[in-house]
């Protein structure tokens, strides 16, 4: 295990998170539940029927003492969810779509976590991250300020730790998307106890080309400084000007990140995705996510391809975000207090 997942697992133990896995029909989730379960570390709560998912790990030879298993056909509280999500939605859902809805794990797993029964959620390995991401922003929906979620991945080699975004959501943000995917990021980039230094990436560094995209870009990076001033934030760049000293040296001599950048933030989603899988297959860096940010709870969405160690270590990292988010609300209601 890398050494970010140690971390990760001191930051959450004490709190024990819930996290859901909706897809209790899927062998990798019942394998890492029981790993989950058995470390004492997050407590998984498994959305299906309790004989099927317990007859399921019989097979795989795996134990899910301290594991929970909802069902939403048999769920006690279900009339009171019901209820919740109509109350949600503001009349976009009849009674008779919501119950239609709320027997789908995803919706189920989701509100789970709106109603604070669970701390977050994990998903995807058997639906597609509009199925997990759909449910996220209609019932947990984002933060003030955020007008959509993002996606990033912390690339980890050794103690070498760097964030990507936007990666998985996005095809072609906006200037002002990328300035709240930008600003996003470095918080996210915080949690992982990475002092961010953001670099907004282009195919030109500070106007030696000029474009629409380059010009977009540039605006974003304008935005972010002024919405952040606290943060160090510059661009446009490209890539070896923002992490290479000796060419930020000579293209970006007055720039604060001096090519020291470590959060990256891609034009597109077709830059970022292609991005991270060069660093991940070129660069032999371990490629953590992607992790959902700017919701109010955390979600994150699994590939369909995942193994149970990615199914694994993203409920760890959704459980962190579960502790990260609950210390930011205990702190903004204390300094209200003060205010007040």
């Amino acid at each position: 295990m890398s050494d970010i997942f140690a971390e990760v697992k001191e930051q959450v133990q004490a709190a024990y998170p819930i996290v859901v896995l909706p897809e209790g029909d899927d062998d990798r989730i019942v394998q890492a539940a029981s790993r989950l379960a058995r470390e004492e570390v997050v407590r998984p709560l498994i959305v299906g029927e309790e004989e099927d998912v317990q007859e399921r790990a019989r097979r795989l030879g795996v134990a899910l003492h301290d594991c929970m298993i909802e069902s939403p056909s048999s769920y006690e509280k279900f009339e009171e969810m019901v209820q919740a999500f109509i109350e949600r939605r503001k009349g976009k859902e009849t009674e008779e779509a919501a119950r239609e809805k709320l027997l789908e794990p995803n919706y189920f797993g989701t509100m789970l976590v709106y109603m604070g029964e669970a701390d977050g959620l994990v998903s995807g390995a058997a639906h597609s991250t509009g199925d997990t991401v759909r449910p996220a922003l209609q019932i947990i929906k984002t933060k003030p300020g955020i007008s959509k979620t993002s996606g990033v991945f912390i690339m980890v080699k050794g103690d070498k730790k760097f964030v990507f975004a936007d990666c998985a959501i996005n095809i072609s943000p906006s200037d002002e998307e990328l300035a709240e995917i930008a600003i996003s990021t470095a918080e996210t980039a915080k949690t992982f106890n990475i002092d961010p230094k953001v670099a907004m990436l282009s195919f030109s560094t500070k106007g030696s080309a000029a474009s629409q995209e380059t010009k977009k870009v540039s605006t974003a990076t304008r935005m972010a400084q002024e919405q952040r001033p606290d943060l160090v934030i510059d661009g446009e760049f490209q890539f070896d000007a923002a992490f290479v000293p000796t060419v930020a040296e000579k293209k970006a001599p007055d720039s604060p990140l001096q090519g020291e950048a470590n959060v990256f933030i891609f034009p597109s989603l077709e830059s970022g995705n292609l991005g991270y899988k060069i660093a991940q297959r070129l660069g032999n860096y371990e490629a953590v996510g992607p992790i959902l940010q700017g919701l109010n709870q955390p979600v994150n969405d699994l590939s369909r391809g995942c193994s149970v160690d990615d199914v694994y270590n993203l409920s760890l990292i959704t459980a962190m975000q579960a502790v990260q988010e609950k210390k930011t609300d205990v702190s903004e209601k204390a300094e209200e207090l003060v205010n007040a």
